[in-house]
């Protein structure tokens, strides 16, 4: 197995795992900012748990690769929808940075093994 594919996957599920939990949770500037987004509080919920759920897939697949792989691409499609609301509402490349670096980080952990 790739190390280097390892520990991305590993930054990958804590960070989403991180990220659901903050949403799960209400905390802000997560909740401000999703809601200046026009994001109601029941999706709010529902995008933490598919983060948590998706993060804790990419840490499974770090042992059950299918899994990882599968779990990132749904995090690709989850953080296309972030960028795309983000555009929406013509944010800055600083205000959208961090759903783009998760989106790049979670395809590199959906491509890199077939690359290994």
């Amino acid at each position: 197995m790739n190390i280097v594919w390892i520990v991305l996957s590993a930054l990958v599920a804590l960070g989403f795992v991180l990220a659901g939990v903050a949403k799960l949770r209400r905390a802000e500037p997560v909740t401000g900012t999703l809601e200046r987004l026009g994001v109601s509080a029941g999706l709010q919920r529902t995008i933490g748990a598919l983060e948590m759920l998706g993060g804790l897939g990419v840490a499974i697949g770090i042992w059950w690769q299918p899994l990882g792989i599968a779990a990132a691409i749904a995090l690709v499609l989850l953080m296309i929808g972030a960028v795309g609301y983000h555009m929406k509402e013509k944010d800055k490349l600083g205000e959208t940075a961090g759903a783009i670096v998760l989106l790049v980080l979670s395809a590199l952990v959906a491509v890199v093994p077939a690359f290994a």
